[in-house]
């Protein structure tokens, strides 16, 4: 679903925000307040203690996710897209003026998508152990085949990937609600038997609990963070359902439904303090904690599903933006350009998934490592909205930039708790996000580098190709060369000029560009320059979020006078072969990086789709 399907009816689009935007945030009660009073982190179940916890969960919550995600980030939209690079390009567009700061800027983006990543990983494997885990619980006996059949889980979910989420993704809505009703349903059991326990909401519990025991309160802020994972989401899909479905859902359903499980579970856990070993499942009946571990599962796995997609989402931008080669990209929807699949980035979570449900066994353990990433991406997400805001020419805007400090403070002190944590898990998303942000930079730095060294080629000079074109035999048809600047000569055709010692007679210098804007109208499509000698240069502009189609641009293309026969037509491309480093110093590996990256990147040909036998591929050597 993409933002031109807003036009759908409100109730539907509600629906499919419910099985889709929600599923993180939404499975948190199944590990978020049992981390606190139970594992390697423990504390005390006293009511001290549960009234604290309680109340710092309800005013995090309260803070981040409804005041700072749904009441006001979600209002900096990037021409109707959310998510951490829609708000970098908004950021990018206010300091533009500035380009030493619109470096670092861009630097912090790319980190949090690197982030992004991390929790990717985390998220399937913490999200389906936990649920498994109710089996403990509902039937002890099966408690030593949790991991076994988590892993058959998740491997059936990756495998699914490939056919798409549009069959099943009708499903996840309806699941939601019926998921959300129980989690409300089981809080509100508890409350009515301890109706005391309302009184957590008030934030003197919270203020108590820090000022009394401030040691155990940065502790207790790693468990109570988790009760935050996947606020993210609710920014990063506002463009796939809109601004209102998304508030709507949030403090009409969801808001309410989470904070009255989580106050069961304290209610329940001051009744029974050895409730603290699974406080989720043991809110309900005996007869009904096996059913609910069915439906835990189906929440997880849409919680997971909706992650997924997210990477590819990730992956097709980053690819789009030019931090990563052209990867190939399966759309698995007739109707939705938003549904991708990308091979490599599925088996690569999938194998990283099983490994660390492997390593960690349990829910608890991965706690540890959970918060690392998305306390890391709150943060981010914070500076790039003071940018933007300061940046604002209504006072009354930038007076907001008073509340996002208590946000990005308050941010700062999950960070810390996330920090101590480190060595118990935590370096694992850190790692991940390292790796990552060290291949998009390097990737970025090196095609950049290419760019510059093809400018300054004494090859491309204008005048000496003119000169070899007015004496080059033309042979009839169309040739395409693919061209990675908008003007001077590609790098396939000065090698076909130099060897080959003929041209077309009509020469098309086609480049693909990616505007930092998720999608493009066709009446801002295209750039055409005709030049003489019969060379045509042309410039196709796609979205970060869009697919290229070589298709449609010459289609839109004969509007403007240019009519090629796709079947008739020749195309040219290159691919440049690493031989050499210059100069390999401190930094050589990162070079040598790039040139792995360059050999094993995809073709012109497969990344655009251009017709089958219609391809000419001209080889180039180069050393950086």
């Amino acid at each position: 679903m993409s933002a031109q399907n807003h036009g759908q009816p409100f109730r539907v689009m509600v629906l499919a925000a419910l099985g889709v935007v929600f599923g993180d945030i939404g499975t948190s009660p199944l590990y978020a307040f049992k981390e606190a009073f139970y594992g390697a982190h423990a504390i005390a179940p006293t009511p001290e203690n549960v009234f604290g916890i309680l109340s710092m969960m309800f005013w995090s919550v309260t803070i981040i996710v409804s005041l700072k995600y749904v009441s006001i980030v979600l209002r900096f939209d990037h021409r109707g897209e959310g998510g951490v690079l829609a708000l970098l390009s908004v950021a990018q567009k206010v300091i533009e003026h500035r380009p030493e700061l619109a470096w670092l800027v861009g630097a912090f983006g790319v980190f949090a998508a690197s982030l992004f990543y991390g929790d990717a990983i985390i998220t399937p494997a913490i999200s389906v152990l936990s649920a498994v885990e109710g089996l403990s619980v509902a039937a002890p006996g099966l408690e030593r085949y949790v991991v076994p059949i988590s892993i058959v889980i998740l491997i059936g979910l990756f495998s699914l990937q490939r056919h798409g989420t549009a069959d099943v993704g009708r499903f996840f809505g309806p699941v939601m609600i019926l998921w959300f009703a129980t989690l409300a349903l089981l809080g509100l059991i508890h409350i009515v038997e301890m109706p005391e326990i309302l009184g957590a909401i008030d934030p003197s519990y919270a203020i108590r609990f820090a000022v009394d025991r401030p040691a155990l309160a940065f502790v207790a802020l790693g468990s109570v963070f988790l009760c935050l994972t996947g606020a993210e989401a609710l920014y990063a899909d506002m463009g796939h359902f809109g601004l209102p479905s998304i508030r709507v859902c949030w403090f009409f359903l969801v808001f309410p439904a989470l904070m009255i499980n989580y106050l069961g579970q304290g209610a329940l856990v001051l009744t029974d303090p050895a409730a603290s070993e699974s406080p989720f499942f043991m809110l309900a009946p005996e007869s009904f904690q096996f059913p609910l571990v069915i439906l835990a599962t189906l929440a997880t796995v849409i919680a997971s599903q909706a992650t997924i997609s997210g990477a590819f989402s990730v992956t097709q931008q980053a690819s789009r933006l030019n931090y990563l080669p052209r990867l190939r990209v399966l759309h698995t929807s007739d109707h939705s350009q938003g549904q991708i699949y990308i091979p490599i980035v599925n088996w690569i979570l999938l194998v990283s998934v099983v490994l660390l449900v492997l390593a960690f066994k349990s829910s608890g353990a991965l706690a540890a490592a959970y918060g690392l990433a998305v306390s890391g991406d709150l943060i981010i997400s914070s500076v790039l909205l003071a940018v933007v805001l300061a940046h604002q020419e209504s006072r009354r805007m930038r007076w907001l930039l008073i509340p996002l400090a208590a946000w990005f403070c308050l941010e700062l002190a999950f960070l810390g708790a996330n920090l101590s944590k480190f060595f118990d898990g935590g370096w694992f998303p850190l790692t991940v996000a390292v790796s990552v942000f060290t291949m998009l930079t390097t990737w970025h730095r090196g095609t950049m580098i290419l760019r510059a060294r093809k400018v300054a080629s004494p090859e491309a000079r204008g005048d000496a190709v003119d000169f070899e074109l007015e004496r080059t035999t033309r042979v009839p048809g169309t040739a395409v060369f693919f061209s990675s600047s908008r003007g001077g000569f590609p790098s396939a055709f000065l090698h076909n000029l130099k060897h080959n010692k003929i041209a077309h007679e009509r020469l098309v210098f086609l480049t693909i560009a990616f505007d930092d804007r998720p999608r493009i109208g066709d009446e801002e499509r295209l750039e055409l320059r005709r030049s003489s000698h019969g060379v045509v240069y042309l410039t196709a502009h796609f979205g970060f979020r869009e697919d290229p189609d070589v298709s449609t641009v010459f289609r839109l293309a004969r509007r403007r006078g240019l009519d090629v026969d796709l079947g008739q037509t020749s195309f040219f491309t290159s691919k440049p072969t690493l031989v050499s480093v210059s100069r390999r110093g401190i930094m050589g590996w990162r070079r040598s990086m790039f040139g792995w990256m360059l050999q094993n990147s995809p073709s012109v040909a497969d990344y655009f789709r251009l017709p089958p036998n219609r391809v000419v591929e001209m080889g180039t050597q180069i050393a950086i």
